[in-house]
Protein backbone atom coordinates (compact mmCIF):
# COMPACT_ATOMS: atom_id res chain seq x y z
CA UNK A 1 0.00 0.00 0.00
CA UNK A 2 1.39 3.45 -1.11
CA UNK A 3 0.58 6.54 -0.11
CA UNK A 4 1.34 9.80 -2.20
CA UNK A 5 0.06 13.33 -2.94
CA UNK A 6 -2.31 13.49 -5.84
CA UNK A 7 -1.17 14.11 -9.22
CA UNK A 8 -3.38 15.58 -11.89
CA UNK A 9 -2.16 12.37 -14.08
CA UNK A 10 -4.52 10.30 -10.97
CA UNK A 11 -7.43 11.92 -11.56
CA UNK A 12 -9.36 9.78 -14.14
CA UNK A 13 -8.40 6.72 -11.77
CA UNK A 14 -9.27 7.97 -8.66
CA UNK A 15 -12.97 9.32 -10.18
CA UNK A 16 -13.43 5.59 -10.80
CA UNK A 17 -12.87 4.26 -7.48
CA UNK A 18 -15.08 6.93 -6.42
CA UNK A 19 -18.01 5.71 -8.83
CA UNK A 20 -16.85 2.20 -7.38
CA UNK A 21 -17.08 2.97 -3.65
CA UNK A 22 -20.55 4.61 -4.39
CA UNK A 23 -21.93 1.71 -5.51
CA UNK A 24 -20.55 -0.36 -2.64
CA UNK A 25 -21.05 1.82 -0.64
CA UNK A 26 -23.91 4.71 -1.13
CA UNK A 27 -20.77 7.00 -0.32
CA UNK A 28 -20.30 9.94 -1.16
CA UNK A 29 -23.93 11.00 -1.78
CA UNK A 30 -23.06 13.63 -3.94
CA UNK A 31 -20.12 14.10 -6.17
CA UNK A 32 -20.85 11.03 -8.70
CA UNK A 33 -22.52 12.61 -11.31
CA UNK A 34 -19.06 14.85 -12.16
CA UNK A 35 -16.72 12.92 -9.89
CA UNK A 36 -13.68 14.38 -11.63
CA UNK A 37 -14.90 18.16 -10.40
CA UNK A 38 -15.85 17.07 -7.25
CA UNK A 39 -12.08 15.71 -6.90
CA UNK A 40 -10.44 18.68 -7.71
CA UNK A 41 -12.97 21.60 -5.88
CA UNK A 42 -11.21 24.86 -5.92
CA UNK A 43 -11.13 24.35 -2.12
CA UNK A 44 -8.84 21.49 -1.91
CA UNK A 45 -5.56 22.44 0.16
CA UNK A 46 -4.02 18.90 -0.06
CA UNK A 47 -5.09 15.33 -1.51
CA UNK A 48 -3.03 12.37 -1.21
CA UNK A 49 -4.22 8.42 -3.27
CA UNK A 50 -3.64 4.75 -2.03
CA UNK A 51 -1.82 2.88 -4.39
CA UNK A 52 -2.24 -0.91 -4.42
CA UNK A 53 -0.42 -2.94 -7.27
CA UNK A 54 -0.72 0.37 -9.55
CA UNK A 55 -4.21 1.31 -8.88
CA UNK A 56 -5.67 4.05 -7.41
CA UNK A 57 -7.76 2.21 -4.40
CA UNK A 58 -8.21 5.36 -2.19
CA UNK A 59 -8.10 8.86 -1.94
CA UNK A 60 -8.74 12.33 0.93
CA UNK A 61 -8.62 15.51 0.82
CA UNK A 62 -7.93 18.18 2.94
CA UNK A 63 -10.54 21.27 2.27
CA UNK A 64 -10.99 24.86 3.00
CA UNK A 65 -13.45 25.56 5.35
CA UNK A 66 -17.16 26.03 3.23
CA UNK A 67 -19.48 26.51 5.42
CA UNK A 68 -19.56 22.93 7.66
CA UNK A 69 -21.21 22.15 10.31
CA UNK A 70 -18.23 20.79 11.70
CA UNK A 71 -15.94 24.13 11.04
CA UNK A 72 -18.77 25.93 13.18
CA UNK A 73 -18.92 23.28 15.81
CA UNK A 74 -15.48 23.71 16.69
CA UNK A 75 -15.01 27.11 16.54
CA UNK A 76 -17.72 27.05 19.34
CA UNK A 77 -16.03 25.18 21.34
CA UNK A 78 -12.39 26.10 20.88
CA UNK A 79 -10.23 29.40 20.44
CA UNK A 80 -9.45 28.29 17.01
CA UNK A 81 -10.12 30.97 13.93
CA UNK A 82 -11.51 29.54 10.75
CA UNK A 83 -8.24 30.47 9.19
CA UNK A 84 -6.63 27.32 11.83
CA UNK A 85 -9.29 24.90 10.55
CA UNK A 86 -9.54 22.54 7.49
CA UNK A 87 -11.82 19.79 6.46
CA UNK A 88 -10.84 16.21 5.94
CA UNK A 89 -12.94 15.07 3.46
CA UNK A 90 -13.76 13.09 -0.23
CA UNK A 91 -12.19 9.83 2.03
CA UNK A 92 -12.82 6.90 0.49
CA UNK A 93 -11.37 3.41 -0.49
CA UNK A 94 -12.54 0.42 -2.70
CA UNK A 95 -13.86 -2.68 -1.18
CA UNK A 96 -10.59 -4.94 -2.09
CA UNK A 97 -8.19 -2.96 -0.66
CA UNK A 98 -10.20 -2.07 2.64
CA UNK A 99 -8.23 -5.09 4.48
CA UNK A 100 -5.10 -3.18 3.41
CA UNK A 101 -5.07 -0.37 5.58
CA UNK A 102 -5.65 1.81 3.15
CA UNK A 103 -8.39 4.05 5.14
CA UNK A 104 -5.80 4.43 8.06
CA UNK A 105 -2.95 5.21 6.11
CA UNK A 106 -4.85 7.85 3.96
CA UNK A 107 -5.90 9.63 7.52
CA UNK A 108 -2.41 8.78 8.78
CA UNK A 109 -0.90 11.18 5.85
CA UNK A 110 -3.70 13.89 6.04
CA UNK A 111 -3.59 14.36 9.98
CA UNK A 112 0.36 14.56 9.46
CA UNK A 113 -0.24 17.54 6.94
CA UNK A 114 -2.69 19.32 9.38
CA UNK A 115 -0.38 18.58 12.00
CA UNK A 116 2.93 20.33 10.00
CA UNK A 117 1.14 23.35 8.93
CA UNK A 118 -0.78 24.21 12.14
CA UNK A 119 -4.23 22.99 11.15
CA UNK A 120 -6.82 21.60 13.29
CA UNK A 121 -8.99 19.42 11.28
CA UNK A 122 -12.51 18.88 11.65
CA UNK A 123 -14.54 16.06 9.63
CA UNK A 124 -18.36 15.57 9.45
CA UNK A 125 -19.31 11.58 8.74
CA UNK A 126 -23.01 9.99 7.97
CA UNK A 127 -24.02 7.66 10.97
CA UNK A 128 -24.75 5.09 7.97
CA UNK A 129 -20.63 4.89 7.64
CA UNK A 130 -20.40 2.68 10.45
CA UNK A 131 -16.85 1.62 9.37
CA UNK A 132 -15.64 4.99 9.25
CA UNK A 133 -16.91 6.35 12.56
CA UNK A 134 -15.23 3.07 13.88
CA UNK A 135 -11.46 4.18 11.73
CA UNK A 136 -11.71 8.00 12.98
CA UNK A 137 -12.78 6.66 16.68
CA UNK A 138 -9.47 4.21 16.51
CA UNK A 139 -7.08 7.49 15.27
CA UNK A 140 -8.23 9.29 18.17
CA UNK A 141 -10.66 11.55 16.79
CA UNK A 142 -13.34 13.53 19.66
CA UNK A 143 -16.88 13.86 18.41
CA UNK A 144 -17.89 17.36 18.78
CA UNK A 145 -21.35 17.21 17.77
CA UNK A 146 -24.03 15.33 15.66
CA UNK A 147 -25.76 17.68 12.60
CA UNK A 148 -27.28 16.35 9.71
CA UNK A 149 -25.43 16.34 6.47
CA UNK A 150 -27.12 18.69 3.50
CA UNK A 151 -26.91 17.63 -0.18
CA UNK A 152 -28.68 17.17 -3.26
CA UNK A 153 -31.70 19.62 -3.26
CA UNK A 154 -33.29 19.60 0.22
CA UNK A 155 -32.06 16.09 1.20
CA UNK A 156 -30.28 15.21 4.59
CA UNK A 157 -28.58 12.22 6.71
CA UNK A 158 -27.71 12.15 10.13
CA UNK A 159 -23.73 13.25 10.34
CA UNK A 160 -21.03 13.25 13.77
CA UNK A 161 -18.98 15.97 13.54
CA UNK A 162 -15.34 15.34 14.95
CA UNK A 163 -11.85 17.20 15.30
CA UNK A 164 -8.66 15.36 15.05
CA UNK A 165 -6.49 14.79 17.98
CA UNK A 166 -4.03 17.52 18.89
CA UNK A 167 -1.10 16.56 17.87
Amino acid sequence: MIVRPFENADLADAASALIDVHTTDGYPVEGVDQPEAWLRSADVIAAWVGELGGSIVGHVAIMRPHGEDAVSLWMQQSDDSEDHIAVLARLFVVKTARRHAAGEHLMRAAMAYGSEHGLRLVLDVMTKDASAIRLYERLGWREIGRTPHHYGSGQSIDAVCYVAPQA
